[in-house]
């Protein structure tokens, strides 16, 4: 098994696991893969047509100027995501916390919620670029965040809502709590909250008693991999989990699987 034993030796001593996780997290449980243009217009034929790549539709400009528009792709990703179930993988990780007796706390870049549909508590996520299942209004005419309890009816064909979602308190547009492209009125508040308990985390466990464990980061936003890097010069045991970017510099681990497979295999050892 090689480094998969390695990987469950680090964990199986560790006192805290942190799972930093990317993209490449959702790929197993049948979400689309963004990676480049033709990733993303092989999940979004429509906007192939108009010639606009992932970063363009994410933009929150949409949300001002158009918002049935803007709402069109994240009404389509809401549903998508309400209704796709997580992995495996997400339960073997927080089996590992109850069954070994180690603190594990999530930080991910994904909007999906996902980690929270399989059983983690608020407590131990940090969801840093918000989340898709929350709200803000886009004047925003308070700080307030609030449930995504919406049902965005589409244009399909179109991809345009037929109904806009809007402001409780001022009935203007709102929009979801995730930073965007360019976006200077993202409500970072809820995102804050939780960034205080990461670092809580962090002082609880000093990096040489802490395990890394990267999964389906890629380079293209590399929010996640930089925090990963940065754990590792401090010491942390660190595995990177990425089928087509694994690299990192020894004696970190680099593993060449999809993160359900990983896991499954880590886990076969544990």
């Amino acid at each position: 098994m090689g480094n998969f034993s390695i990987a469950a030796d680090w964990i199986r001593s560790a006192q805290g696991v942190m799972v930093l996780a990317g993209a490449g997290m959702g790929v197993d449980s049948g979400l689309p893969d963004f990676r480049g243009d033709k990733g993303f217009w092989q999940s979004y034929p429509p906007y192939q047509a108009l010639g606009l790549n992932f970063a363009q539709v994410a933009d929150p400009l949409h949300f001002d100027r158009d918002p049935a528009f803007g709402w069109g792709f994240y009404g389509h990703r809401l549903e998508l995501y309400r209704k796709t179930e997580p992995h495996r993988g997400y339960k073997i990780l927080l089996d590992w916390g109850k069954r070994l007796g180690i603190e594990v706390f999530v930080v991910t870049s994904n909007v999906d919620g996902h980690f929270f549909q399989a059983g983690f508590e608020p407590s131990q996520v940090y969801e840093v670029h918000g989340s898709i299942h929350h709200l803000q209004c886009c004047e925003p005419c308070s700080e307030e965040i609030w449930e995504n309890q919406e049902q965005v009816r589409l244009d399909l064909e179109q991809m345009r809502a037929v109904v806009v979602p809007k402001c409780p308190k001022c009935n203007r547009v709102s929009r979801p709590n995730i930073l965007m492209f360019n976006d200077f009125h993202w409500n970072n508040k809820r995102s804050s909250r939780q960034e205080e308990r990461f670092k809580e985390f962090l002082f609880r466990h000093q990096e040489h008693s802490l395990v890394a464990l990267e999964i389906g980061a890629g380079l293209a936003v590399p929010t996640i991999r930089l925090m990963t890097e940065t754990l590792a010069r401090r010491g942390a045991k660190t595995i990177r989990i990425n089928p087509v970017e694994p690299a990192i510099t020894p004696p970190n681990l680099s593993l060449r699987k999809s993160g359900l497979e990983a896991l499954t295999l880590i886990d076969q050892v544990l």
